[in-house]
C-alpha cells in the first residue's frame, strides 16, 4: 500500500484497566488464586494501582518507570468483533528490568506478551529456577523467530496459542502441534467459539465452549482463559477439568464489556460450571 488514510466514526468509546498480567491476575483472583503479576508501569498508573488495592491484588512487583506512560492498546471494534489496534508499549519495554528471582515463593508462571527482553529474560529465569509456567506468546509472537520460539517451548512447561498464532507457530518452528507438544506437558490451542485443543501424551482431548449468554466483548477473554489454566494446573486437576474451567472463565468474560468488568462469586462460577458440563469440580 503506497499511500492509506482511513477515519473512523467511534460512536461509543470506554477507557478501561487491562494488559495481560493485569487481565489474568484478575481473573485468577476471582477464582480464588493468590496472583503476583509483574510488570512495568508508568508515571500514569495511579488510577490502576487503586484498581489493584481495590481487587486486592498485589502490587509488589510492579515497578513504576518515571519517564514514560503505562503501555496502552487503543482497541476499535466492530459489531462482527472485528478489531483494529494500535498499541503504545510505553513502560513495558523496561519489563527486562524485573526479575523472576524478585518473587522467591512464586510455584508457576506465565510469560505473556511483554517487551522482547522481558519475555526472554523471565522465560530464562523461570527455568534456571526450575519454576514450571506457562509460555504465551500471543501478540508478541512476530518479535520472535523461529530458533527463538523453539527455546521459549524448550524453557516452558506448557504452551498456550490461539489458532491464529498456531498457524504462526508452526510455520515458524516447522512443527506441527503435536510435535510441539511432545516438548511440553501439554500444548493448548484456543479456537474461539468452537472451544480449544490440548494436546498432551500424544492425545488431542477436545474442550467444547460454554453457552454464553451474548457475546459482548472478545477483548481479554483469552487472558480469563489463561486464568482458568493457571488454576486448574495449581490445583492439580486433569487436563478435562482444566480446559473447561479455563472454557468457562473464557465465556464468562466474553458476555461482558472490558476485560476488567465481569465478576462472580467462587460457588456461582463452579455452580454454573456444573450446569455447562454436567461435572463438578
Amino acid at each position: 500500500v503506497h499511500m492509506l488514510n482511513v477515519s473512523f466514526l467511534v460512536p461509543d468509546m470506554r477507557r478501561e484497566f487491562g494488559g495481560c498480567a493485569g487481565n489474568i491476575a484478575y481473573n485468577l483472583k476471582l477464582l480464588g488464586g493468590d496472583p503476583l503479576p509483574m510488570a512495568t508501569v508508568g508515571n500514569d498508573f495511579a488510577p490502576y494501582a487503586e484498581w489493584m488495592d481495590t481487587c486486592g491484588i498485589s502490587r509488589e512487583h510492579i515497578k513504576v518507570i518515571n519517564d514514560s506512560y503505562t503501555g496502552q492498546a487503543f482497541i476499535t471494534t466492530d459489531l462482527d468483533d472485528n478489531q483494529i489496534t494500535a498499541f503504545h508499549p510505553g513502560a513495558m519495554s523496561m519489563s527486562h528490568e524485573n526479575h523472576v528471582a524478585d518473587a522467591p515463593g512464586a510455584t508457576i508462571g506465565i510469560v505473556s506478551p511483554d517487551g522482547r527482553d522481558g519475555m526472554i529474560e523471565h522465560a530464562k529465569e523461570f527455568a534456571e529456577a526450575g519454576v514450571p509456567f506457562i509460555f504465551d506468546p500471543g501478540q508478541g509472537m512476530p518479535m520472535f523467530d523461529g530458533e527463538d520460539l523453539l527455546r521459549f517451548i524448550e524453557q516452558a512447561s506448557w504452551v498456550t496459542v490461539n489458532d491464529y498464532e498456531m498457524e504462526m507457530l508452526q510455520q515458524r518452528t516447522g512443527k506441527s502441534p503435536h510435535e510441539i507438544a511432545e516438548r511440553v506437558d501439554a500444548l493448548i490451542v484456543t479456537l474461539g467459539g468452537d472451544g480449544s485443543h490440548i494436546y498432551t501424551n500424544n492425545k488431542r482431548i477436545e474442550i467444547p465452549s460454554i453457552k454464553t449468554a451474548q457475546l459482548a466483548d472478545p477483548t481479554g477473554c483469552g487472558d480469563a482463559y489463561r486464568a482458568g489454566l493457571l488454576y486448574g494446573l495449581m490445583n492439580k486437576m486433569d487436563w478435562e477439568t482444566t480446559g473447561r474451567l479455563a472454557s468457562l472463565a473464557g465465556g464468562i468474560k466474553i458476555e461482558h464489556h472490558g476485560t476488567q468488568q465481569h465478576s462472580y462469586s467462587r460457588e456461582a462460577f463452579f455452580s454454573r460450571f456444573e450446569k455447562e458440563f454436567d461435572r463438578s469440580i
